[in-house]
């Protein structure tokens, strides 16, 4: 049984897709399923029930990815060993990451960890909080910066960044424009541009008003900070955002406060796999980050 087709498992089994596994991979499709039939030859069984749509694992196929993750992560582990004795970190550092977190630049983090370590290939995968979470869990990535509301998700530990408070902002000729503060009750009629539902924002904004009782009105929903703020400032509507992306510089719009009994707040955190090998260059990463190698707590 050799790694690649292993790897080639792995891929096929989480992007439930053929094409869009080899492309993960980079070998061509004829390739990849020529080595996933010979896996399934070498074991004796079929490992996916096919469709022309997607793939689907059997119960095989699900054993052996409980089995094929782990082999992998030894793997990488034994690389990461040798390369540490010597010295040099090598390898790759798969990174995750919402839009404008904004509490920590993390443009000038990458850039600082390529000039110390550059033998490690640095990937980066931008992505709502929720998907960057489920790509972790999968081992798809070493560790996400995410902005998902705690508790950590099974599986998945996070490291304490910062906690914001979340903000309402609207357009200068809107009603709440001249206000310093507003009840969260008084938004209830009122039309909503948010973000889509994996980001953590949005999911902390739902929260709060399916414990209120309080129905909204989202018209639209973006995946783009920027367009957002855009939006909101010609008066399509208004919004709820944590404050590192309220006072991005460069958009008209109006920032209020807003008040409730148990007011939400917006958390930042590095989420990694939990009870999982932290490879040599997401430790060097997180010091950077946190400034220690203490790893997060589930």
């Amino acid at each position: 049984m050799e790694l690649r087709h292993l790897e080639y498992f792995v891929a096929v089994a989480e992007e439930r897709h053929f094409t869009r596994a080899a492309e993960r991979v980079r070998v061509a499709q004829s390739g990849l399923s020529a080595s996933i039939k010979a896996l399934e030859r070498e074991l004796g069984a079929p490992l996916f029930v096919r469709s022309t749509r997607r793939v689907e694992l059997t119960e095989a196929g699900r054993a052996l990815l409980v089995e094929a993750r782990r082999t992998l992560v030894s793997v990488a582990a034994a690389k990461d060993a040798v390369a540490a004795v010597q010295g040099v970190l090598r390898g790759t550092l798969s990174v995750g990451m919402v839009q404008c977190l904004g509490v920590i630049d993390a443009p000038a983090l990458l850039a600082r960890f390529h000039a110390a370590h550059p033998g490690v290939e640095v990937r980066l995968t931008q992505a709502g909080g929720a998907k960057l979470i489920d790509g972790v869990k999968a081992g798809r990535l070493d560790l996400a910066l995410v902005d998902q509301p705690r508790p950590a998700p099974d599986g998945v530990s996070l490291a304490h960044l910062a906690t914001e408070p979340m903000l309402l902002v609207c357009g200068r000729e809107h009603r709440f424009a001249r206000r310093d503060k507003v009840e969260w009750t008084e938004l209830a009629d009122e039309v909503f541009v948010d973000f889509q539902s994996d980001w953590g924002a949005r999911q902390l904004t739902d929260r709060v008003f399916t414990a209120a009782g309080m129905a909204r009105r989202v018209a639209l929903e973006l995946n783009d900070v920027h367009s957002l703020l855009e939006l909101v400032g010609h008066g399509l509507g208004i919004a709820v955002v944590p404050r590192p992306m309220a006072y991005k510089k460069g958009f008209q719009v109006a920032i209020a406060e807003l008040h409730a009994p148990v007011a939400p707040n917006w958390e930042a955190s590095i989420a990694l796999r939990s009870g999982e090998h932290v490879s040599p260059s997401a430790q060097a990463f997180l010091r950077l980050v946190l400034g220690s190698d203490a790893l997060p707590a589930g």
